[in-house]
């Protein structure tokens, strides 16, 4: 009985230190964790990474979340030293046009009666009407679909009306 006492309490120490050893980061506050509908998200406090971490059924699975920050710094980035050389550019073309800027110039119309945008003058456009023909070869297409379109209506319902 001695014997099974001392084991017991040599692995019970054992299992307090081993279980002492496997505790995560959480007690000094690297992680902090969220619930959320689909599991955790879990920010680390030493880098700011965001993570989502589900239990997949074999186990929890920690996946990092894009971080559109520093996308965004990067596009701001560009956008800033764009700006800068297109204000040098406009800095090299020198001052200002001289008078009054602020009056909206008149619109011109090419298209007035009167006026012409050509050195040939108006341009018409012409559009050429069907001849008898056309008409009556449209005019036979729409009657031949009218009629096998009665007449596909009327066997579906004799066929319907039989079956009833």
């Amino acid at each position: 009985m001695r014997y099974a006492a001392r084991v017991g309490a040599v692995l019970m120490t054992g299992i307090v230190s081993a279980s002492a050893q496997a505790l995560p980061d959480i007690e000094n506050g690297r992680y902090s964790l969220s619930p959320i509908a689909e599991g955790v998200i879990r920010l680390d406090t030493r880098t700011g990474t965001v993570s989502t971490c589900t239990d997949k059924g074999s186990g929890w699975a920690c996946y990092v979340l894009p971080d559109e920050r520093a996308a965004l710094d990067t596009e701001i980035g560009r956008l800033q030293k764009d700006n800068d050389k297109l204000k040098a550019e406009l800095a090299q073309r020198g001052p200002a046009v001289a008078g009054k800027t602020d009056e909206a110039l008149p619109k011109q119309d090419s298209l007035k009666p009167g006026k012409s945008g050509s050195a040939d003058g108006e341009r018409k456009i012409e559009i050429p009407l069907p001849s008898e023909r056309d008409v009556d070869r449209v005019m036979a297409f729409v009657e031949n679909a009218w009629r096998r379109l009665v007449d596909m209506a009327s066997r579906i319902q004799r066929d319907s009306s039989g079956k009833i």
